[in-house]
């Protein structure tokens, strides 16, 4: 219920609602005007938490302090939650071992950061009708990284390039 607005007070519409105290307990079901009074009375808000009940529920609480609440709670998920990039090596497939294993060691170091590895070899002029040498060059690299990548997709020809995707496996 984030980004949803309450309905508060004087924007509640329903006749009668079934009433929480703000000590969570259940007051029963009564008219708008007598619950309102209530919270009035408590100096506190009467908010309806569930309009699409019958009746609609409504709580008497503090709102200022219920919304303050929940966007600490957002903050704190927000804070924990992890973004994956993805990330690119692009090579041709005419590539010499050293530079083979300086971009697989860069494919190493992404895959320990959490995140996925798009690996693409660019097919020049005529190399295009070679495109298998491509694929070999793509699962050897599958190969290197299996102890810490999994293969999301498989080698696969899109226009001029074969691309493939590694995510890092999950350790338990």
């Amino acid at each position: 219920m984030s980004k949803e607005e309450y309905q508060v007070n004087d924007g509640i519409r329903a006749r009668e609602i079934r009433v929480i105290d703000e000590d969570n307990n259940q007051l029963g079901i009564m008219s708008l005007r007598d619950a309102r009074r209530l919270a009035e009375e408590r100096s506190l808000d009467l908010v309806n938490v569930a309009p699409t009940a019958k009746p609609p529920v409504c709580r008497i609480m503090d709102y200022g302090k219920f919304k303050y609440e929940q966007s600490k709670k957002e903050k704190e998920a927000k804070k924990n939650q992890k973004v994956i990039l993805l990330k690119e090596v692009r090579m041709t497939p005419n590539i010499e071992e050293h530079d083979f294993q300086v971009k697989l060691k860069n494919v190493l170091k992404f895959l320990e950061e959490g995140d996925k590895v798009k690996i693409s070899v660019r097919f020049r002029g005529r190399e295009i009708t070679h495109s298998s040498i491509g694929q070999q060059l793509l699962l050897k690299f599958a190969q290197a990284a299996s102890e810490k990548a999994t293969v999301e997709r498989v080698p696969r020809l899109e226009g001029r390039s074969m691309i493939m995707i590694l995510t890092p496996k999950v350790t338990v």
